[in-house]
């Protein structure tokens, strides 16, 4: 009996289990989005949720605190006040109990070491290699961004290179609906090794607890620095303590002692502590100074206090989380940002190959900046090439020669439109006098309505770049790319349409 016991134990999942679960849902309570493939672009993108969570998967409703922060170092002041603000805050209220408690890539690492194998157990060596992440952190999140800023080039180098939840959740969870299969072709070297790494990182923790967190994850070195001075957590009474070592021999994490920067607060050492040295920070159910040996009374009525608020709290989460799921379910759909309707009855306009392409007078830009001047790319009387691009997108920058190639061979029968998205738009009037100045491209600017790039939604984007219309003579969508193209791609539409 009592080994059947054990056994449902091992199958029913722990508390911090199912809060961990709770918080991975809630963060990508965009259902929708794993159907249909898109990136939800609402306005509670704007929003950091406290763990990491990629921006890019398909429920994420939220934005990634570590993705925004590299951000926001090439943004205005006012952003990078507003990250470092969230940052902080998130840290003094919860320091690395969100490590433990709400983080997904936490989670997923955690159900993987479950698996049966020989494990690693912490050593002089991890504890040294513990001190990895904060490299990272001073590397990846400030030194790198912080260089290309001045440059006025945005670069997140860490979601770029190395975040491991980016790929599992943006990459692969956009790369497995068979609705972005033309994304495939963007993919280069620079996935093939997040791709290798993520691979790595998950084989790891099957053997080494929580491996990324442990080793290289910034955020939790960023939350780590707070443990200390956090409203919620671990805390640890000095004058009970009878140097047992419990805590800190049974705990999975490198910490020299419970509440250091390394403890990610799961409290798995406050049930092993014998002498109750270890509690919780706010618990409002602790026994007083006079309540030491409390009466059976006592006892009962915390224990009564305590199922209320359980019962309370798991109502108040279950609903929020059903409610999120109804909500974004209903919204993730956005309706695109319209442009003024030129279209007659007999007209069919849309976003796919034979509709009638929509149109709008978009701002022109060349070397000196916007110029004053407005085109719209659907009134040309020519075959047109909509790109829509970015200069920190390096699919983009790569095929651009292809269409400047394309602008000038066929220029008496060929209008190329690139089109900058709204984002980082500063760097664009100097790249494209460096590279393009006597090219025959026309450059334009997006607009933004409600956060979104306008043109690029209306015309079908699905929050990815590069993408690229092209269109008839009449404005009649001929062919649309979801991905990088090469030169003959790009000369066989045009052929394509002049054979016609």
């Amino acid at each position: 009996m009592a080994k059947i016991t054990e056994r449902i134990k091992k199958i029913i999942p722990t508390r911090r289990k199912i809060i961990q679960l709770y918080f991975a849902l809630l963060y990508n309570a965009n259902l929708k989005g794993f159907v249909s493939g898109n990136i939800y672009k609402g306005d509670s993108k704007n929003l950091c949720v406290p763990g990491l969570n990629c921006y890019s998967c398909p429920g994420a409703v939220g934005a990634c605190p570590l993705g925004s922060l590299q951000s926001a170092i090439s943004s205005d002041k006012s952003t990078m006040f507003y990250m470092g603000g969230i940052l902080v805050l998130f840290g003094v209220l919860f320091g690395r109990l969100i490590c433990g408690f709400a983080c997904p890539f936490g989670l997923v690492q955690e159900l993987f070491y479950k698996v049966k194998t020989p494990k690693l157990k912490k050593n002089r060596v991890t504890r040294v290699l513990s001190f990895l992440k904060y490299a990272i952190l001073v590397v990846f999140v400030f030194v790198i961004p912080i260089a290309y800023a001045l440059r006025d080039v945005p670069l997140p180098a860490f979601c770029k290179y190395i975040c491991p939840s980016g790929t599992l959740e943006g990459g692969i969870g956009l790369l497995s609906n068979k609705a972005n299969e033309d994304y495939f072709t963007m993919l280069g070297p620079i996935f093939t090794w997040k791709f290798a790494l993520l691979v790595s990182f998950i084989v790891g923790s099957v053997f080494v607890f929580r491996l990324f967190c442990r080793f290289f994850c910034p955020l939790g070195a960023l939350y780590g620095l707070f443990n200390r001075f956090s409203v919620f957590g671990i805390k640890f009474e000095r004058n009970k303590c009878v140097d047992c070592g419990l805590c800190v021999s049974n705990c999975k994490m490198d910490v020299k002692h419970v509440g250091d920067f390394e403890c990610i607060n799961c409290g798995e050492c406050v049930d092993l502590c014998p002498t109750k040295a270890i509690k919780w920070k706010g618990n409002v159910f602790a026994l007083r100074p006079n309540e030491i040996t409390p009466t059976p009374e006592t006892v009962k009525k915390q224990n009564n206090k305590r199922i209320i608020a359980k019962c309370v709290s798991a109502t108040l989460m279950i609903s929020l989380l059903a409610g999120a799921f109804l909500y974004y379910w209903n919204d993730s759909e956005e309706t695109p940002p319209t442009v003024e309707d030129n279209s007659s009855v007999d007209v069919e306009y849309g976003t796919e190959a034979g509709d009638k392409c929509y149109g709008y007078e978009l701002e022109l830009f060349d070397k000196n900046g916007l110029t004053g001047d407005t085109l719209d790319p659907t009134q040309t009387g020519k075959i047109t090439i909509i790109n829509f691009w970015g200069t920190w997108c390096t699919p983009c920058v790569n095929e651009l020669p292809y269409f400047d190639r394309i602008a000038s061979e066929y220029a008496d029968s060929v209008s190329v439109f690139a089109i900058h998205t709204s984002m980082a738009f500063s760097p664009a009037a100097d790249y494209v006098g460096k590279y393009y100045g006597n090219s025959n491209i026309i450059f334009a600017k997006d607009y933004t309505v409600n956060n979104m790039e306008g043109y690029y939604s209306t015309l079908g984007g699905r929050g990815t770049y590069p993408y690229t219309v092209i269109l008839k003579p009449d404005g009649t969508i001929s062919k649309i790319y979801f991905s990088a193209l090469h030169y003959e791609d790009l000369k066989g539409s045009v052929e394509e349409i002049l054979k016609a």
